[in-house]
């Protein structure tokens, strides 16, 4: 069986898009019908990982979003970075800043703080990962 796909238009991270489909059926976001010189993403379950190497069992450092919390800011999703323990908002958050975070720091794998998810997210390789043992 083939990996399963995701195809996004620009300007939906992808994790969101993750989100909203669930990690277990494929979804396509927007229309598939779109010119074609407008770029698209496609993430591919089932891959391997080069990153699962750096994950670690870390321990949020923080109930909410630790630059929000400082700013006053609101977040809609929770991420924590599997390296260090910082958490931080989504992409579909004003602020994002769990990328922001991984772009400062290269810490590659962040995972939901949702109740009942269970996904991880690689910014590297562009790929999620199950929490699931």
């Amino acid at each position: 069986m083939g990996a399963a796909v995701i195809v996004m238009e620009d300007g939906l991270a992808a994790e969101e898009a993750f989100v909203r489909a669930g990690p277990r059926r494929s979804v396509t976001e927007g229309d598939r019908s779109a010119p074609a010189n407008r770029a698209s993403t496609v993430l591919a379950f089932n891959r391997t990982c080069s990153h699962r190497g750096q994950i670690r069992d870390v321990a949020p450092r923080s109930t909410g979003c630790e630059a929000c919390l400082r700013l006053g800011d609101p977040w809609v999703h929770l991420r924590v970075c599997r390296t260090c323990g910082h958490v931080g908002c989504c992409d579909a958050s004003k602020n994002r800043h769990a990328t922001k975070h991984y772009r400062a720091t290269g810490h590659p794998i962040v995972a939901s703080l949702e109740p009942g998810d269970d996904w991880m997210w690689c910014y590297v390789d562009l790929m999620f990962l199950t929490t699931r043992r």
